[in-house]
């Protein structure tokens, strides 16, 4: 029997990432770096079975640490700005976000923005989040929030928040009072400071939400990769790895100009996506399942494994267990009753260190030939 070395060579090289997925490239170089681990008889160093199950390429893609729903604040009046959230820090209900001539603009939740002052008679969602607002404050303990009128009720609980803050007790709330979000908020960036001049539709603040998440862009021909509900697991910055899911999968945008370092593959296998050619990409969107294991600074690369394109019900052997067949192809050794005999196999789909094959009369359980472990 010709030697197994050189020819497992000659067929391919495995690249696999630390997570267990990885990218095969087909090698046409031969070295002989097992022949002496041959059997006397015959018979490959070690074997593994046939396995049918389903088989996942992992894909691997570059990523940043973010947070969700960013945002620009602008200002809703003409002024001087004399005071902007910090930097960084997270802003809660009742919070203030910015103040213009010494009258500070507090958050409230809800998802219509302020835009008119509200008072006695006004109807409205915005009405209703208001309401909602100062109930949960403890300011108005009887107030009905899905009733969307602004009712003298609510015009004293108005008053009661005013009073909490020392302002004038008008019971109307005026829209430079308040700027609705849909929760707390943190502030990513001042885009306007202390002492400049602003006015209605002048940015303030650049906010996001609090939930940490990762970013990714994957080119167009990848994004089958991502469905939304993926599992994903994500290696984080200062070492260690922790999962999480797909949140959302957006539209396409452009790439960047030079793009950055990509990695390839052959037969359909896992790879890593790192921007690649700066053509069309997605926009995808990772959410924890822990978010408190999501150490690390607004913008920090991370790495997420995809689970990526899954076949169902294959057979599949360990990668290093295929051979380069001397008339062309690929093929594995099939170790029976003592004696092994070489068949010619298709190759499928390439991932976690294993390829589907097809043909040669395999079964489930089968024992092939590999390198010793």
């Amino acid at each position: 029997m010709r030697r197994r070395g050189g020819r497992l060579i000659a067929a391919l090289v495995v690249l696999l990432a630390a997570t267990g997925g990885g990218y095969v490239v087909l090698d046409g170089r031969a070295q002989d770096t097992q022949g002496d681990e041959r059997h006397a008889d015959g018979l490959p160093p070690d074997t593994a079975p046939v396995v049918r199950g389903n088989l996942s390429a992992t894909v691997q893609v570059d990523g940043t640490l973010g947070y969700a729903g960013e945002r620009k604040l602008n200002a809703a009046g003409p002024g001087v700005l004399t005071r902007v959230a910090p930097e960084g820090s997270s802003v809660a209900r009742d919070d203030e976000l910015y103040g213009v001539d010494g009258r500070p603009v507090r958050l409230m939740y809800g998802s219509t923005p302020m835009y008119r002052p509200l008072k006695a008679g006004d109807e409205g969602e915005d009405v209703k989040q208001l309401k909602r607002n100062l109930k949960a404050l403890g300011h108005g303990p009887g107030l009905d929030p899905e009733d969307g009128t602004f009712t003298d009720g609510t015009a004293t609980a108005v008053k009661r928040w005013q009073k909490a803050h020392g302002a004038k007790q008008t019971g109307q709330v005026a829209k430079e009072d308040v700027a609705f979000a849909a929760g707390p908020q943190r502030v990513r960036r001042a885009d306007a400071a202390v002492g400049d001049q602003t006015g209605p539709g002048k940015p303030v603040l650049t906010l996001t939400g609090t939930e940490r998440i990762v970013r990714l862009r994957l080119e167009v021909s990848r994004a089958q990769a991502a469905r939304v509900g993926d599992r994903v697991t994500i290696a984080l910055p200062g070492g260690g790895t922790t999962g999480g899911k797909v949140d959302s999968v957006g539209t396409t945008t452009a790439g960047d100009e030079g793009g950055g370092s990509g990695g390839g593959s052959g037969g359909g296998s896992g790879g890593r996506d790192g921007g690649g050619d700066g053509g069309a990409k997605v926009e995808v969107v990772v959410a924890f399942d822990d978010p408190a294991a999501a150490k690390g600074p607004d913008g920090a690369p991370v790495s997420v494994s995809l689970t990526g394109e899954t076949r169902e019900n294959v057979l599949s052997v360990p990668v290093n267990a295929l051979l380069a067949l001397a008339g062309g192809g690929f093929g594995v050794q099939v170790v029976e009753n003592g004696t092994v005999r070489e068949v010619a196999v298709g190759l499928g789909m390439f991932g976690r260190g294993r390829v589907e094959v097809t043909g040669g009369g395999l079964r489930e359980g089968m024992e092939v030939g590999v390198p010793k472990t």
